[in-house]
């Protein structure tokens, strides 16, 4: 997959965030609360991040009594290695992506 732009720090931070136990499933307002992120910027970056297949999404499958269920989200494979990627990106500025693949 190859993307145009760059990723926004704020996208860097919730693909970090969701790569530190990429097999867990994550619900939005706990994703917020970590990275920092408000609803309004948060969930277009989760929706834009499905569309292109490194997250996938699910429905709460047993919420609790009395409260609806929640839209749950985990990498993909494909995400785990573009989260890879903006991590050494910022832990790298100025390289290239090409740069960065053939560092790995």
């Amino acid at each position: 997959m190859t993307r145009s732009r760059r990723l926004s720090p704020q996208t860097i931070a919730v693909l970090s965030a969701l790569a530190a136990d990429p097999s867990a499933w994550r619900h939005g307002y706990e994703l917020g609360r970590q990275v920092g992120l408000k609803a309004g910027s948060l969930y277009p970056i989760l929706i834009r991040l499905c569309d292109r297949g490194l997250l996938e999404a699910t429905w709460e499958s047993d919420p609790p009594p009395g409260r609806p269920a929640r839209h749950l989200y985990r990498l993909t494979g494909e995400g785990a290695r573009v989260a890879g990627e903006g991590a050494a990106e910022e832990v790298l500025p100025g390289r290239s992506r090409s740069e960065l693949r053939g560092a790995w």
